[in-house]
C-alpha cells in the first residue's frame, strides 16, 4: 500500500460531526488543524496516534473502520496531535522481553501475542526489550488493555526507550496489517 493509498480522517466532534483534517502521510504535529480530536475515519491503511505532538504521550493503533468516539479507540481523552503510518510487515514476528534493564535478567522469547505477561513470563514488569522481527504493540494491562506502546524493530534498554513511564506490561501483541 503506497502512501497515496492510505487515507485517516480526523473530526473534532463526535460521531464524524465539526471541523475535520485529513491524513495520508505522518504528521508530527497537527495542533494547528483542531483543538481535539472526538471521532476518527480510517479509510485505509494502519496508524499510530499519538496524544502529544512529535509521536509523544498515549499511542493508539487503529486500523481501517470507524471510531465515534475517543472511547472506541480506547483513547483516555480527545487529545491526537501526531500520527505516523505503521510500516507493512510480511515475514516471521520476535521479541525479546528482559526482566531488567539493559537486557540483564530472565530472557523469554516469543513469536506470538502474549494476552498475560506473568502467566508466561513471571514477572510483572518488563525493563528492556529487543524486536528482532516485526512489530509489536504492548499494554499496560493483560488481555490488550490499557496504556499501549508501538515498538519497531530495535532494541529498548529501559520501559522509558518505548514511551512508558512504568515498567507494567500486561500483554503484547503482534502488529497485524489489516485493510
Amino acid at each position: 500500500m503506497t502512501r497515496e493509498n492510505t487515507r485517516i480522517i480526523f473530526y473534532e466532534d463526535r460521531n464524524f460531526q465539526g471541523r475535520s483534517h485529513e491524513c495520508n502521510s505522518e504528521c508530527p504535529d497537527m495542533s494547528s488543524y483542531f483543538r481535539r480530536c472526538n471521532s476518527i475515519r480510517v479509510e485505509s491503511g494502519n496508524w499510530i496516534l499519538y496524544e502529544h505532538p512529535n509521536y509523544r504521550g498515549h499511542q493508539y493503533f487503529l486500523h481501517r473502520g470507524e471510531y465515534p468516539d475517543f472511547q472506541q479507540w480506547l483513547g483516555y481523552n480527545d487529545s491526537i496531535k501526531s500520527c505516523r503510518l505503521s510500516p507493512q510487515h510480511q515475514g516471521s514476528f520476535r521479541v525479546r522481553i528482559y526482566e531488567k534493564e539493559d537486557f540483564r535478567g530472565q530472557m523469554m522469547e516469543f513469536t506470538e501475542d502474549c494476552p498475560h505477561v506473568y502467566e508466561r513470563f513471571h514477572y510483572h514488569d518488563i525493563h528492556s526489550a529487543h524486536v528482532q522481527d516485526g512489530y509489536w504493540m504492548f499494554y499496560e494491562e493483560p488481555n490488550y488493555r490499557g496504556r499501549q506502546y508501538y515498538l519497531r524493530s530495535g532494541e529498548y534498554r529501559r520501559y522509558n526507550d518505548w514511551g512508558a513511564t512504568s515498567p507494567r506490561i500486561g500483554s503484547f501483541r503482534r502488529v497485524h496489517h489489516m485493510y
